[in-house]
């Protein structure tokens, strides 16, 4: 996929033939523990997906993203938080610990998947994916890394972790594929 480096973001243009699976191959561990999240379930909408933390400097874009879900969620945009204890051991709690931690804090309503390893050999299959499709910058760099898939499934942008999720170029991007879709 070739892509072009844009204000602090990956944009990625047309799809090669090295991307032989999309996003929406790939499914999460729930939080709760009860079941998957499919994102296959989410083919025609604009996916943003964060690793995220939370006892890291950016933890405070949980609010931002939440706003951000309120904000275009009725237009079909989903989020989606991956939990994640690769930089830092700033993720340390388990299951219930997390989603006390986001829901009290933040007000999170979102989708929260279970933690995940989202570097290396033994990272979940979408971040290597995203590898697979960019090259090395597909991997993220530290935590809050945000990753849009198009309503098609492909990867659409990649912001790293200081883009603010409620920045007008996030937003706009955003907007540009559920116009894209129809939505």
């Amino acid at each position: 996929m070739a892509r072009n480096m844009v204000a602090g973001s990956m944009v990625m243009d047309r799809p090669t033939t090295r991307e032989r699976l999309n996003a929406h191959a790939f499914e999460f561990s729930r939080l709760d523990g009860r079941g998957s999240i499919r994102l296959s379930a989410f083919k025609g909408r604009p996916l943003l997906v964060v690793n995220t933390a939370s006892a890291c400097g950016y933890t405070p874009q949980y609010a931002e993203l939440q706003s951000l879900w309120s904000l275009l969620r009725h237009r079909g945009l989903v989020v989606l938080a991956v939990p994640s204890n690769d930089f830092g051991g700033q993720e340390p709690g388990g299951p219930a610990e997390i989603a006390q931690f986001c829901t009290t804090q933040y007000g999170v309503d979102f989708p929260v998947t279970a933690k995940q390893t989202v570097i290396g050999a033994n990272a979940h299959p979408f971040f290597r994916w995203a590898v697979s499709s960019v090259g090395e910058a597909g991997w993220p760099r530290w935590n809050f890394q945000k990753y849009l898939v198009a309503p098609d499934g492909r990867l659409a942008e990649i912001w790293p972790s200081p883009v603010r999720p409620l920045a007008d170029g996030v937003i706009e991007r955003i907007q540009v594929l559920i116009n894209q879709a129809g939505l």
